[in-house]
């Protein structure tokens, strides 16, 4: 699938450019907001990836415009902006997911994936977990418990979403870490824990069940 990446840094857009183009992807890298604005009006690309932060044109202006002119591409946003007031002005302006930095390349390519299944008329099913009382809307990345959205980051998104696509199984710290931050992370996998954590005081301690020897789970 053709992919435009709109980045400004290219220490972050290098190697993740590499990594998509290793995914399958046909990638085309504009490294300002009027070039990237550009490329996405005159070329037909499914997926655009906008970084927020960019020279000339900011990415929700690329956003805004976009949409003003008809443009349906599927927009993830990816950016050190990770502020709720960010996030939801992004979603407002059309954006389909957004991705917070530092962000692990599994996670980037799970998100994309979502974002393909739409393009292509397929709908991302509800994940739900916890008997019940917790769901995932694996396009827009949100989580929600007893039926009210609560605010996550990008990283715990996908780690309730490594647990919560396959319940009642138990994965180990390194499965995990491996899953969620990728192979490359070069961190002590007691990060797992910490992050873990963060959910449950943010969902409910029953969100996620651990067991020593064995990991962490979430019930069906």
């Amino acid at each position: 699938m053709r992919l435009l990446l709109v980045e400004d840094d290219p220490r972050i857009a290098g190697p993740t450019v590499e990594a998509l183009r290793e995914a399958g992807y046909a990638v085309t890298w504009a490294q300002t907001g009027p070039k990237g604005l550009e490329a996405a009006l005159l070329s037909d690309f499914p997926l655009v990836v906008l970084d927020v932060m960019l020279p000339g044109i900011d990415g929700f202006e690329i956003a805004r415009e976009l949409r003003g002119n008809g443009i349906e591409s599927a927009i993830l946003f990816l950016t050190a902006r990770g502020d709720l007031g960010d996030r939801v002005q992004g979603l407002d302006l059309g954006g389909d997911a957004y991705l917070v930095k530092p962000f692990a390349v599994p996670e980037l390519l799970a998100t994309l994936r979502a974002l393909s299944r739409r393009e292509r008329g397929q709908t991302a099913p509800q994940v739900t977990f916890g008997a019940g009382r917790g769901a995932l809307d694996t396009v827009a990345r949100t989580v929600a418990w007893d039926g009210a959205e609560v605010a996550v980051t990008g990283r715990e998104y996908s780690l309730l979403e490594a647990l919560a696509l396959t319940p009642e199984r138990w994965f180990t710290r390194e499965e995990l870490l491996d899953r969620v931050w990728g192979p490359e992370f070069g961190g002590e996998a007691r990060i797992v824990d910490v992050y873990v954590r963060y959910v449950r005081r943010k969902l409910a301690p029953e969100a996620i069940t651990s067991e020593r020897g064995r990991g962490y789970r979430v019930e069906r």
